[in-house]
């Protein structure tokens, strides 16, 4: 998958893709639809994702929570999985947000792209103020001549939409397991893991340690995961137990993901990790004093253990169809 950065000046075979416009904060199932139909509606043409970086609520709302499923790395990792032969990632500011929705298809579909498809979920909205919809975009693909096409939201079996916002509402509640049935694969948090206090060793439960950053925070507790670390040119799993929060038996202040990995002794300190939730076991608390920490932690590693050695358990993906989403 190639990757651009701007829209002007494009190599003549990265332009005349069909693409799938939007932000695809967590590539969930509903938005591998718009991608699918994308990818479906220009046979022969190269297949294309144009999406926006920094999401645009981050510079609208900068004060919100951190509320992104997939910073940049992981959702361009995410993409390439699909097979994608293009990713066009804009940089959004208040200038590109000032592009009334005519100047967006003129300049940057028709004159920067030359897009010979656009794909878009239903409630697809862009322009200033958020003036264009997707039947305004129709319209003016028919102007230009290139295709559109508008796919409606998905539903799971029981007629809930697939939605980065069902997924975000099943984290913050500690639901791992339905945040996978909508993503069609288990969350994760990931980044290079940092040098602690080292305390987990002193009883005998050494950690990774990785900042959240810009990463959504979920129900803070402790989880049964799977750590993908980071090895040449492939990624190793192991099993493990990790704790999201700000750890209060030992006074700590900062958010924090705690990962202790099953029968592994090797130095991660600067490796790249990404942590998929894969069950949540309790929430965060704080205990009277290291040796009920470390009585719990045993007890919490082997309920980890019990939940991801049963069959399809570990890091398996849920199953299902796709469809359409915000």
């Amino acid at each position: 998958m190639r990757l651009f950065r701007h829209w002007t000046d494009l190599p003549a075979d990265a332009r005349g893709a069909a693409v799938a416009l939007g932000n695809f904060d967590g590539v969930h199932r509903g938005h591998r639809a718009v991608i699918a139909a994308a990818r479906t509606a220009a046979p022969g043409a190269p297949a294309g994702v144009l999406s926006f970086e920094p999401h645009p609520r981050e510079v609208f709302r900068p004060d919100d929570p951190p509320f992104r499923l997939t910073p940049f790395r992981a959702k361009a990792r995410l993409l390439e999985e699909i097979g994608l032969d293009l990713l066009f990632v804009l940089h959004f500011d208040r200038s590109l947000a000032e592009h009334s929705a005519e100047d967006f298809v003129e300049e940057i579909l028709v004159r920067g792209l030359g897009v010979a498809h656009v794909a878009v979920g239903k409630d697809f909205c862009f322009g200033r103020g958020r003036s264009g919809d997707a039947g305004l975009l129709s319209r003016l693909g028919a102007h230009h001549g290139f295709g559109v096409s508008v796919v409606p939201h998905a539903m799971d079996p029981d007629g809930r939409p697939f939605s980065s916002t069902r997924v975000r509402n099943a984290l913050r509640a500690g639901r791992p397991g339905e945040a996978a049935e909508v993503l069609g694969r288990h969350w994760e948090i990931e980044g290079r893991v940092e040098t602690g206090f080292q305390r987990g060793r002193t009883i005998g439960f050494p950690t990774a340690n990785i900042g959240l950053d810009g990463h959504l925070r979920p129900a803070f507790g402790v989880y049964a995961v799977q750590a993908g670390i980071d090895q040449g040119l492939g990624t190793v799993w192991r099993d493990g137990v990790a704790n999201i929060g700000l750890r209060p038996t030992v006074g700590g202040t900062t958010e924090l993901l705690e990962v202790h990995l099953f029968d592994m002794a090797e130095d991660l300190y600067g490796r790249h990790m990404r942590v998929r939730l894969v069950d949540f076991l309790r929430p965060e608390r704080k205990f009277d004093g290291l040796d009920a920490l470390k009585a719990q932690i045993a007890q919490d590693a082997a309920r980890a253990r019990a939940i991801l050695s049963r069959p399809g358990g570990a890091g398996t993906a849920p199953g299902g169809g796709e469809g359409a989403g915000a």
